[in-house]
């Protein structure tokens, strides 16, 4: 991650994000909601549910990005 981040930073990659700033910190308010309410599940819903429930959110996002033009 640490090269990535070097790699990216060095040729402005990042400044799309200062353009984008709603969108990063709404971005970043779902990813900590998403987890927290990921970890309480954890304690809730059998793991038998859980797994097989992230790997279908994987498997569409995936196909999502690889159709996205």
């Amino acid at each position: 991650m640490l090269v990535g981040f070097t790699r990216y930073s060095r040729d402005q990659s990042f400044s799309v994000l200062g353009s984008n700033k709603a969108f990063l910190i709404i971005m970043a308010a779902g990813s900590i909601v998403g987890t927290f309410i990921g970890g309480i599940l954890l304690g809730v819903v059998p793991n038998g549910i859980l797994l097989p429930a992230l790997a279908a959110i994987l498997l569409i996002s995936a196909v999502k990005v690889w159709r996205h033009a």
